[in-house]
């Protein structure tokens, strides 16, 4: 096929034809994000039930010391906790900020997160959604790009790891290893539009 040699390489100059998509460690990070999401309160904290639920899953020292990371005073806790005053708009964001940063460290202290995802040593299903092309001139197109379903073992203590550390260059790095795995036109996913883990 004729054109730029770019287009056979890890994609050369990304979104130069206008190819949309991230990197595959950036849409690993985003599907992390979104499994410790599902996994927690599900009420928002606009509710009464969502806010009862995060300040009693706050109601600790460590649970405390992250309402205080986001600007809530003691004094402000001691009152809610009481019955005194209601927590508002802006605080209630406070607090649902704070229990999703606690929730996250919880889920990687208890090593709950990598369990899951390892499951047993069996792995979990990813699907590989490849970048939209829709808006790239016809003579620049990638052929053959279609979503690629695997089942992916052995990264994910690592993945966790590195996640947990904000480490993008080792999860571009773990990737890597994923993608590998395709065939000979792996490069072709260096860049997604998203994944999905199945968990």
């Amino acid at each position: 096929m004729a054109g730029s040699p770019d287009l056979w390489s890890r994609w050369g100059e990304f979104g130069r034809f206008n190819t949309r998509g991230m990197k595959g460690g950036e849409a690993l990070i985003l599907e992390l994000n979104r499994i410790v999401y599902s996994s927690g309160i599900s009420s928002p904290v606009t509710s009464k039930r969502g806010l009862a639920a995060r300040l009693r899953y706050l109601d600790s020292p460590a649970g405390r010391a992250a309402l205080k990371d986001q600007g809530v005073t003691a004094r402000t806790i001691r009152a809610w906790t009481k019955g005194r005053s209601t927590p508002t708009a802006a605080n209630r964001e406070r607090i649902d900020s704070a229990y999703w940063i606690r929730r996250r460290e919880n889920l990687i202290r208890s090593g709950w997160l990598k369990r899951h995802l390892d499951n047993d040593g069996r792995g979990r299903r990813m699907e590989i959604y490849p970048v939209d092309q829709s808006h790239v001139p016809a003579e620049r197109l990638r052929p053959n790009l279609q979503q690629r379903s695997i089942t992916v073992r052995y990264i994910w203590g690592d993945l966790v790891d590195a996640w947990a550390a904000q480490d993008a260059d080792t999860v571009d790095e773990i990737w890597d290893d994923v993608i590998s795995d395709l065939d000979s036109d792996y490069n072709a996913y260096a860049h997604v539009s998203s994944v999905g883990i199945g968990a």
